[in-house]
């Protein structure tokens, strides 16, 4: 069997060992999903598959400390955060069990025209199939969650590839999904390379594929799935944030470094570009630097650590390098703008980079968060809205004309109003536009996509 070493990205400490799948075993766990979903004497019943997730609630609940130290060694989201992960992740397993009671379809109108009368109509959901699932790296068990058990909760079988450099939490997840009770053939992990990864995704025996994950991978798949496949894309945005002159702005600061500095950037919806009204931009850039500096950055595993290490080394030269290039094109560094160790880089605050700078058209996808100028709000939805990203955006202000305005004008599936464009929780509908991906993830929203309607039409001379 091949295997491959897991390691922290912080020191490079191996963590642990996993296989590593040949296109063959691939094939095979795709044959194995595809035969157990279409064996109807073995369907899982509604009652039995709440028996087991509420099972895998439990075990869950029972193993809080291990599995927050596990996704926060492979996957250098500090302690603390990495602990609300894993309790997230449970309460998402129990957002499944919820929505299955309200997973239901309707009755559909008869008997309005001569052609329909004697007839009754009614809708109902059926698992759409074989779910794959291409997962990344910046929140390994939650992000597994969302993808799994949503498939599990409506009937499908799937099978889930994770990002190669955070595997164990999506093999944890199937093995608590095995104690639990969930018979052979229903979940699956797999850790494989690109050429596997894409028969997973692209396989004619695959119904859904849900990918999370690089902007320019996700589209390319896109393209290449099987006819039929429906598929849904998560991807990233470079987040704008506007502050209107009127803003809280001692309240507002936590927010804002909470929502570009939380896993060191790591996140889709990551703050990266804040558009501050003139009259207070140098407040709240200084205010902003001042709070970016006494972050604790360092090793995940470390209670106090605020900020861990980027999931590999290349990123930190990434980072310096894009950061660099600001200051070429006039951005003026606040505060940060250096590499600390191998692994982790300063929280940064960039004034006023030029707006074809790439941290101004890219997602940097690290600690950096970048402040522009701006004194006619037109200006600043324009700016905000410039890029072929739309994904979560926020506003700051009291005006509530401002906030609809902005609600209205700002590009986005989520405008947030005196909060960060961070902001998460696992019932709502989470998934970007334009670039930024396809159909909406959360729990619920989840269950839907890989669901499809029946309709039964019943024709009766008593009706």
């Amino acid at each position: 069997m091949n295997t491959i070493e897991v390691t922290s990205p912080f020191n490079d400490r191996v963590i642990g060992e996993v296989p590593f799948s040949t296109l063959k075993e691939v094939q095979a766990a795709i044959n194995l999903a595809n035969a157990t979903f279409n064996n109807h004497k073995n369907v899982l019943p509604k009652f039995k598959r709440i028996e087991i997730l509420e099972k895998v609630v439990e075990i869950m609940s029972s193993q809080i400390e291990e599995l927050t130290i596990l996704c926060a060694s492979e996957g250098g989201k500090p302690y603390m955060d990495s602990q609300v992960e894993i309790h997230r992740a449970i309460n998402g397993v129990k957002l499944a069990i919820e929505s299955l009671s309200s997973f239901e379809g309707s009755e559909v109108a008869m008997g309005h025209t001569a052609s329909s009368a004697n007839r009754m109509a009614y809708t109902f959901k059926e698992p759409i199939g074989v779910v794959a699932a291409i997962s990344a790296f910046n929140h390994p068990f939650n992000l597994a969650i969302h993808q799994v058990i949503p498939a599990l909760a409506v009937g499908c079988s799937v099978i889930i590839k994770p990002a190669t450099q955070t595997p164990m939490s999506a093999i944890k997840l199937i093995e608590i999904l095995d104690q639990a009770g969930l018979p052979k053939g229903w979940a699956q992990a797999v850790v494989c390379g690109r050429e596997a990864g894409e028969l997973l995704a692209t396989s004619p025996q695959i119904n859904f594929l849900t990918f999370i994950g690089s902007g320019k991978v996700g589209w390319y798949l896109n393209s290449k799935v099987a006819n039929g496949t429906r598929v849904a894309l998560e991807h990233g945005g470079v987040a704008p944030v506007i502050v209107e002159a009127d803003a809280n702005i001692d309240a507002m600061i936590p927010d804002l470094g909470k929502g570009g500095f939380y896993h060191a950037g790591q996140v889709c919806v990551s703050v990266q570009r804040v558009y501050v009204h003139e009259s207070i931009v140098d407040i709240v850039a200084s205010k902003l630097s001042d709070y970016a500096s006494k972050l604790i950055v360092g090793d995940q595993l470390n209670p106090k650590t605020q900020v861990g290490p980027l999931i590999n080394n290349n990123e930190v030269t990434r980072i310096e390098q894009w950061v660099n290039e600001a200051v070429t094109k006039g951005g003026t560094i606040l505060t940060g703008g250096k590499r600390i160790s191998a692994s982790t880089y300063e929280p940064t605050v960039i004034l006023n980079p030029a707006d074809d700078a790439l941290v101004s058209t890219k997602e940097i996808f690290g600690p950096v968060v970048c402040i522009y100028s701006y004194s006619d709000i037109e200006d600043a939805f324009n700016r905000a809205n410039s890029l072929e990203v739309s994904f979560q955006a926020s506003i700051f202000t009291k005006n509530i004309d401002t906030a609809l305005k902005a609600v209205k004008r700002l590009s986005g599936t989520a405008v947030m109003v005196n909060d960060h464009t961070a902001f998460r929780v696992d019932w709502m509908p989470f998934g970007g536009a334009k670039a930024s991906g396809l159909g909406m993830g959360g729990i619920h929203h989840s269950m839907i996509e890989m669901s499809k309607e029946k309709l039964m039409v019943i024709k009766s001379d008593v009706l």
